[in-house]
C-alpha cells in the first residue's frame, strides 16, 4: 500500500464547515472505481484548504499516483462545488 498526498486549495471566502472533511471524503468514494485501488482516505485541514492522504493499493509510488489522477479528475467538479480546487490547478 502507498500513500498519495493530494492538496485542495480553498477558492472561496466561505469558511470551512465542520462537515466539509467528511463531505470531500464521501465525494471521493462516490467517484472511486475498483481499478483505482483506493483503500482509505484521511483528510486533514490546512491553513489554505485540505490535504488528502489517499491510501492506495499499489506496489510503487508512481503507479499509485497514476491510479489517483483519474479519480481526482472524476471528482474535480464535485469538489469545486464545495469551494476547493486541486492545488496543481
Amino acid at each position: 500500500m502507498r500513500v498519495v498526498l493530494a492538496s485542495l486549495t480553498t477558492v472561496s471566502e466561505v469558511p470551512q464547515r465542520s462537515e466539509t472533511l467528511a463531505v470531500v471524503t464521501d465525494l471521493l468514494w462516490a467517484h472511486a472505481r475498483p481499478e483505482d485501488g483506493l483503500e482509505h482516505v484521511k483528510p486533514r485541514p490546512t491553513d489554505h484548504g485540505i490535504d488528502l492522504y489517499l491510501f492506495v493499493r499499489a506496489a510503487d509510488d508512481l503507479p499509485a499516483i497514476a491510479q489517483m489522477r483519474p479519480l481526482l479528475d472524476r471528482a474535480r467538479h464535485a469538489i469545486a462545488a464545495q469551494g476547493y480546487s486541486l492545488a496543481a490547478d
